[in-house]
């Protein structure tokens, strides 16, 4: 039997719609955020049974909380941001404990790109490195391609401080990750010196560090 064809409602109508009662329409929102939260946990976490179960209580959290969501900021920032405060309560109590199933939602299971290649290991590596802060705003920035503002949003920072985060991140990485840059004729790095090559991000394409 071929699978179902996408919802075509926004994410809003879906959540409203499950708010109403409608059954399968949050299992429309698993299908189109599981693996980008995922990664972001993982990126942030740098763990994957961690970012597993940042995910599952990203969903559990959303999925009871429905009915508080006011519209105030796009669904998909409302579900980052569920995702990172997540994150930020393992990284402080880093160790393992029980998720409750998210019963009736089957979570598909994402596709991680990083174990595929060396160097997506090596930036990973790297990622792991930075400060909180910062990782989650080079994260939601330049790989996951969230705008300054929405980055701020979904943090609950001011813009400037994006904005200092990504540039202390990306110096660090920079010098970090220098030795991945192509090297030119003449034994130097070629391109910008500040740019610093990320790991793909949901839609597989790279992306490259640079201003906002």
């Amino acid at each position: 039997m071929p699978d179902a064809p996408p919802d075509p409602r926004s994410d809003r109508e879906l959540l409203a719609a499950h708010v109403a009662g409608q059954a399968g329409a949050f299992d429309e929102l698993v299908r189109r955020y599981a693996e980008r939260l995922w990664l972001l946990a993982f990126r942030t976490l740098d763990h994957r049974e961690d970012a597993a179960d940042a995910v599952q209580e990203t969903f559990v959290s959303a999925l009871r909380g429905a009915h508080r969501y006011r519209g105030e900021s796009e669904v998909s920032t409302w579900l980052h941001r569920i995702t990172v405060n997540a994150c930020l309560d393992r990284i402080r109590r880093r160790r393992t404990h029980a998720v409750e199933p998210l019963a009736g939602h089957d979570l598909p299971v994402p596709r991680d790109g990083i174990d595929d290649h060396l160097t997506r290991l090596t930036v990973a590596d790297a990622l792991a490195t930075l400060p909180d802060g910062q990782r989650l705003a080079v994260v939601l920035v330049d790989v996951h391609g969230f705008s300054i503002s929405e980055t701020a949003a979904i943090l609950g920072v001011r813009e400037g401080t994006i904005k200092s985060r990504c540039a202390r991140a990306r110096g660090r990485l920079a010098g970090v990750l220098g030795h991945l840059r192509p090297r030119d004729e003449t034994g130097g790095n070629a391109g910008d010196p500040g740019g610093v090559q990320s790991t793909s991000g949901p839609s597989g394409r790279t992306r490259r560090g640079g201003g906002p």
